[in-house]
């Protein structure tokens, strides 16, 4: 769902003892009863200018989508109250994707009802003991259905039923569930009495005093039956709809003020995963295509670019990196990128393909990273509430402007210091990606020496660190919004970092030129530990077979030494394999290094490690020998050649942690609704490469497009377009059966 909370006009009343003009205000987002979002606070005004937009994955069912405003005041406890706008989820439709003005209804509590009630009712006729008729209703409360969820958690329900009668009234009540939203009750009730008798006998008396009806009340929500429908209620034994107390009754209310809001929700019925596999496999192929601008992932990002920006290739990068195919992709997109940009201080600054591609994987992979660098300094921040407003104009009564300053300096130190020493934290795939943008800034700009830590910079500070300190929120940092003063505190330190962060106000300080080069290559120690190796084709029993050495690895590099700080051996493109419960042995091109652990668990720690650093080597070998070579034969396959081919598979890695996650065939099908909602713009795009193949030359409708080779572009448009085709005729099946009458 992408939501964007535009602007509010003519908030409250325009006078009173509780003027709004004198209070600040602020607007949540809640899915029923659940908040999920809020926007900042706005200072005094009755028309505050919002302008923020969200867009996240509904994580559960949900039926009303509401808006909130309030007023935040200094001497209130609890916020206030303003308004609200609630959207039924049937009636999103009608708004999607245009913006329209809501007038804002008052905050009822009852009024946001939903769910519903399933009972049972019947009418017997009892002989009492003196021979007179009494009639008896008998009324089963079965089921209750899609209750509300309080904060995000199921409630403790029961369900009461009062009989409501001129004279008397009869209520009885059913057990608490608890924690459920779908409580099952199966309770029976009776009422009796010559007061019922009047109501049915399937007549509609005109007599006010002869009037009942039948509540049935959950929590404080209810069900009203009066005597005209119970009739019909005896027939068909329905599930009835929840409604407010009160019968839904309200009064005009006054003028409130208005909200503006844009609303696009989407809805995706995800198919069985052998579905999706054509798509998929094509997707995954994308960083192989040459040129990259012909891959399917990059034609997405094309032709999306108008209608919604570069929000499709965030389910593209979720997929690649669920594949381990994310590297290759971001380098080859960064370097079309670079062949395209002519200034070396404007590298990476634009928002591009490229740029949003990374932004998304950082948020994904340093979310935890984040927390574990800025998360103590900004509770501190947050705890303290220094005042650091340096700004003579925005100065308040009695501030100290120098005061301000050592405030704002002492936060930006501590700040900049845990970015700096943060290195170790840093997510391989991040090294990985920063690496990849040092070399391909230095091949494209050789004499400039320092683009190479710009192209760094441009991310980790400019849109990673100083974008969640700007707004801590965002990346669960913070739980809400900070008041303005905070606010105004971390705009400061944001920008700060981020001229910290710019290479070109840098290139004269020599003290934070070396925090860069030395913090942020995107080299830190993991494991460094004693360790035995063996020595390859020598005898097999023996203790001058192995020999201790000390073994070390960073995230660059593994290396053994005779002892601690000699360096020996420095193999490159390395693979790691299990040979036994306490041996490993890594495999280069030149000769595998077996390596005993002191026990099972450091050998399972050391292959991890090394798996993890190893995934994206250039010239990773694909296959191994699970054995020695020994006595002019490999052990596991009896080759005599030592040079032959591995005999078994080497083990793919993958990042565990981050996989857990990911949902393929999600990500997979929200690609092929991107695809689906711009397959006019595809077949622009097709029909443009056709063009450039037949008059050879830059077309003017081209232009919006990226095609640097037409014919390799053209048959991966057609691809794409079979591809689309099929997985729409398993869409339109399954539509089929599920409207045909009596199917699941």
């Amino acid at each position: 769902m992408l939501l964007s909370a535009g602007e509010a006009k003519n908030l409250g009343p325009s006078s009173g003892p509780n003027r709004l003009r004198d209070l600040c205000t602020f607007c949540t987002i809640s899915l029923d009863q659940e908040e999920v979002y809020r926007t900042k606070v706005y200072e005094k005004s009755v028309s505050p200018f919002y302008s923020e937009d969200f867009y996240f994955e509904i994580p559960r069912p949900f039926q009303c989508l509401s808006f909130y405003v309030y007023a935040k005041s200094m001497f209130q406890i609890r916020d206030l109250p303003v308004g609200k706008v609630a959207i039924r989820k049937e009636d999103l439709y009608k708004y999607c994707g245009k913006e329209n003005w809501f007038q804002l209804q008052p905050v009822d509590p009852h009024s946001e009802v939903q769910g519903k009630v399933h009972l049972e009712m019947k009418l017997n006729e009892l002989i009492t003991e003196n021979g007179s008729i009494c009639q008896q209703l008998v009324v089963q409360i079965i089921a209750c259905q899609g209750l509300p969820l309080i904060s995000g958690q199921n409630c403790d329900p029961y369900a009461t039923v009062t009989l409501v009668g001129p004279a008397r009234s009869d209520q009885k009540k059913t057990k608490v569930k608890k924690k459920t939203s779908d409580p099952q009750f199966e309770e029976t009730f009776h009422f009796e009495g010559k007061l019922l008798l009047p109501c049915f006998l399937g007549t509609c008396c005109s007599q006010k005093e002869t009037v009942q009806s039948l509540r049935y009340s959950i929590l404080n929500v209810e069900a009203v039956l009066h005597c005209k429908i119970w009739e019909i209620a005896f027939a068909l034994f329905p599930r009835y709809l929840l409604q407010p107390k009160g019968n839904g009754t309200k009064s005009k209310p006054d003028d409130m003020g208005s909200l503006r809001l844009k609303v696009t929700y989407t809805e995706d019925n995800v198919l069985s995963s052998a579905c999706y596999t054509a798509l998929r496999n094509l997707m995954l192929k994308s960083p192989d295509v040459k040129p990259i601008s012909a891959s399917a992932a990059h034609v997405l990002g094309d032709i999306c670019r108008e209608s919604v920006g570069y929000e499709a290739l965030l389910p593209v990068v979720r997929l690649l990196l669920h594949h381990n195919r994310l590297l290759p992709f971001l380098t080859s997109v960064a370097a079309l990128e670079l062949e395209n940009t002519q200034e070396a201080n404007t590298i990476f600054r634009g928002n591009s393909l490229a740029t949003r591609c990374i932004d998304d994987m950082m948020k994904i992979v340093g979310r935890s990273y984040l927390t574990v660098t800025l998360k103590p300094v900004l509770n501190e921040i947050f705890e303290s509430n220094k005042t650091c407003e340096i700004d003579p104009v925005k100065l308040k009564e009695g501030d100290n402007v120098e005061v301000n300053k050592e405030n704002l300096q002492g936060y930006v130190q501590k700040v900049f210091t845990f970015i700096t020493q943060s290195s170790s934290s840093c997510p391989p795939l991040m090294c990985d990606v920063f690496r990849s943008l040092r070399q391909l800034a230095s091949k494209h700009f050789p004499a400039d020496p320092h683009v190479q830590y710009s192209a760094v910079s441009s991310f980790v500070f400019l849109r990673f660190f100083a974008v969640a300190v700007l707004s801590p929120h965002t990346f669960q940092l913070r739980s809400h919004h900070p008041d303005p003063e905070i606010s105004r505190t971390l705009t400061l330190i944001s920008k700060t970092i981020q001229s910290l962060g710019s290479w070109g106000s840098l290139s004269k300080n020599k003290l934070v030129r070396q925090l860069l080069v030395i913090r942020f290559r995107c080299v830190h120690m993991i494991f460094n530990r004693e360790v035995h190796k063996r020595a390859q084709g020598r005898k097999r029993i023996g203790k001058k077979n192995f020999k201790k050495r000390w073994l070390r690895v960073t995230n660059q590099e593994l290396s053994y030494h005779k002892q601690k700080g000699d360096l020996v051996y420095d193999p490159k493109n390395l693979v790691c394999e299990q040979s036994s419960s306490s041996m490993f042995q890594v495999i280069q091109s030149e000769k595998p290094l077996y390596v005993q652990a002191g026990n099972c668990v450091e050998t399972n720690s050391w292959i991890e490690v090394l798996s993890q650093v190893s995934r994206c080597n250039p010239g990773r070998l694909s296959t191994f020998h699970p054995s020695a070579y020994v006595g002019g034969s490999w052990l596991c396959c009896k080759e005599p050649n030592e040079s032959t081919p591995g005999c078994k598979p080497c083990t793919a890695t993958v990042l565990a942690n981050i996989q857990l996650d990911i949902d393929c065939d999600r990500e997979t099908e929200r690609i092929f609704s991107f695809f689906s909602s711009n397959r006019s713009r595809l077949q622009k795009m097709e029909d443009a490469c056709a063009g450039m193949s037949v008059y050879l030359g830059q077309q003017e409708e081209c232009s919006a497009f990226t095609i640097q080779d037409p014919k390799e572009t053209f048959r991966t448009i057609k691809e794409l377009g079979e591809v689309l085709d099929d997985l729409q005729a398993h869409h339109d099946s399954k539509g089929a059966l599920t409207d045909e009458p009596g199917t699941m």
